[in-house]
C-alpha cells in the first residue's frame, strides 16, 4: 500500500511566503538558509529586498570570525547592505566615520539607518551633530534627537551598542568590508 501524498505548496501566493520569509529571517541567518532550501517557492521569496532588510544580524561579538572569510557570507552581507538593512548600516556608518575617517559616507548611512527607527543609529546621529557641527540647524536638530532617545529611555543601551560595535572590530571584518558595495567611496 502507497500513501500518495499531495501539496498545495505551489499554491501558495508569493506574498504569503515573503511573510513567512520575514519571520523565518527575523529569527536567523541559518533558519532563512535552511528555508530557502526546501523549495523554489522558498528561495525564491528569499531572494526579496525586504527579506534582506529584516535579517536577524547577530551582535558582532557573536559572530563567527570566519564568517568574514567565505565569499558567500561576503555577498549575502553585501545584499542586506544594499537592500538597506538597519543593522548593518548602523555598523558600516560607525565604521566609515569613525575607523576609516570618510564622514560623508558615514552621515549618509547613519542618517539611511536612522530613518528606519534604529535606535542606536539615532545615538550616534545626535553625538555626531552635537560634538561635529558648528550649524545651530544642525545642533538644534541633535538635541531633539537626545531628547527623544532620552524619552525613551534608551541612552544607556544605544551607548553600549555603539561602544561594542566600535570596540569589535576585525582586521579581517574591514578588509572584506572595504570590498564591499561602499567601497568605492573609500
Amino acid at each position: 500500500m502507497t500513501i500518495d501524498c499531495f501539496s498545495n505548496i505551489a499554491f501558495i501566493p508569493n506574498d504569503i511566503w515573503v511573510a513567512i520569509t520575514i519571520k523565518v529571517a527575523s529569527d536567523s541567518i541559518r533558519d532563512l538558509c535552511s528555508l530557502r532550501m526546501t523549495c523554489k517557492a522558498a528561495r525564491d521569496a528569499g531572494d526579496s529586498d525586504i527579506v534582506h532588510r529584516s535579517v536577524s544580524i547577530p551582535p558582532p561579538h557573536a559572530t563567527p570570525w570566519w564568517w568574514c572569510l567565505s565569499p558567500e557570507a561576503k555577498r549575502f552581507f553585501d545584499r542586506c547592505m544594499v537592500a538597506g538593512h538597519p543593522e548593518l548600516l548602523f555598523r558600516e556608518a560607525l565604521r566609515e566615520l569613525f575607523i576609516r575617517h570618510n564622514e560623508d559616507v558615514g552621515l549618509q548611512m547613519l542618517n539611511s539607518a536612522t530613518s528606519t527607527g534604529h535606535a542606536a543609529a539615532k545615538y550616534a546621529l545626535t553625538m555626531t551633530l552635537l560634538l561635529r557641527t558648528d550649524g545651530n540647524d544642525e545642533k538644534q536638530k541633535g538635541l531633539e534627537l537626545y531628547r527623544e532617545l532620552d524619552a525613551a529611555g534608551s541612552l544607556a543601551d544605544c551607548k553600549a551598542m555603539c561602544f561594542s560595535i566600535l570596540t569589535t572590530h576585525r582586521l579581517c571584518r574591514t578588509e572584506v568590508l572595504d570590498q564591499g558595495p561602499y567601497a568605492s567611496s573609500v
